[in-house]
């Protein structure tokens, strides 16, 4: 027997574009503004809510026969804070900087209502293995827009990627001047750096997206 079916394989290929949590069911939308304006934090807080979503979808749906049904938000809250506590001691372990540059941010991934949706909508009516199918491919869709944004933001906003120059030297030595595209009188944009900027990149993504999908386009 496949291990993948093609109604498992659904369940992580739908999020990435028909399905996106983010562009078409419009949630977790505070954190792409909030933690995109360079690369590197919005790869780990994609990590980040890749673990919470997986494991927490698998646990829900292990005890989705056990939960009492008036207590079930209760139970899903202090499993996602559980992940949460144990992915925030884990940055701090290893990553302090950038747990300082995510600080709050990542105790928010409690309150996403991505996660909470997932397990609500999907974990309790589901066996486990097909419950971390389905958080990883909701987790993997927001992953894919957090990085599209991080990355045009961090690259014309600073002209780095990963705090790495790529476009080149905007002041240079004395001698040389400007190196790279600066040189040519390119400056960067600190526009890309505020969070409003982020909001209209995800809009030409989700306008992208739908020139292409017409079936997305609500009559």
């Amino acid at each position: 027997m496949a291990l993948l079916t093609k109604k498992d394989l659904k369940l992580i290929t739908d999020p990435l574009s028909d399905n996106n949590p983010i562009t078409i069911q419009v949630l977790g939308i505070c954190s792409a503004l909030a933690i995109t304006a360079e690369l590197k934090p919005s790869i780990v807080m994609s990590i980040a809510v890749l673990f919470v979503m997986g494991v927490g979808n698998v646990v829900i749906s292990l005890m989705r026969n056990i939960i009492p049904s008036k207590i079930r938000i209760i139970v899903q809250l202090v499993v996602v804070a559980s992940l949460v506590i144990i992915v925030d001691q884990v940055l701090k372990a290893f990553q302090y900087e950038l747990s300082k540059t995510l600080s709050v941010f990542i105790g928010l991934i409690i309150t996403n209502c991505i996660i909470m949706g997932r397990f609500e909508a999907f974990a309790l009516a589901n066996k486990p293995w097909r419950s971390f199918l389905d958080g990883v491919g909701n987790a993997l869709g927001y992953a894919v827009i957090l990085v599209i944004v991080g990355f045009f933001r961090e690259l014309l906003g600073s002209g780095t990627l990963f705090g790495i120059p790529v476009l080149g030297d905007p002041i240079g030595s004395p001698e040389t001047g400007p190196t790279g595209i600066y040189a040519f009188g390119y400056e960067n944009n600190g526009f890309m750096l505020m969070p409003p900027m982020a909001l209209i990149i995800v809009g030409l993504i989700i306008w992208v997206q739908r020139s292409r999908n017409k079936d997305l386009i609500e009559d």
